[in-house]
């Protein structure tokens, strides 16, 4: 399964991204399908990730990112939204498909990522 991440680019400080992560395969069911950031000089962290038949989704932290992931099972595409970026959100976001879980050895399929660069 490929996985196409598009979405990324710069941003201003205040601005708002959606990334979006598109399958490749007709026949596309994971269990999850997640986001993973890795800002420069730092791992990869997990971000957000959506059980892909129930759409139930787990956040590292809800309060302190302020993520939205969501899906389209009918386009096999998983999307990210955020708000009010800070130069904090800047790096490099993958998506994944795999297990429903926060951790990256979990997933099987990655993206190629894309950067999002947020300047003040």
């Amino acid at each position: 399964v490929q996985l196409q991440a598009s979405g990324g680019g710069a941003v201003q400080a205040g601005g708002s991204l959606r990334l979006s992560c598109t399958a490749s395969t007709r026949t596309f069911s994971p269990y999850g399908m997640a986001w993973f950031r890795q800002a420069p000089g730092k791992e990869r962290k997990f971000l957000a990730t959506i059980n892909w038949r129930t759409g139930h989704t787990t956040y590292a932290d809800p309060k302190k990112d302020r993520f939205t992931i969501s899906k389209d099972n009918a386009k096999n595409t998983v999307y990210l939204q955020k708000n009010d970026l800070t130069p904090e959100d800047t790096g490099v976001y993958y998506c994944a498909a795999g297990d429903y879980s926060a951790y990256a050895e979990d997933y099987e399929n990655w993206g190629q990522g894309t950067l999002v660069t947020v300047s003040s």
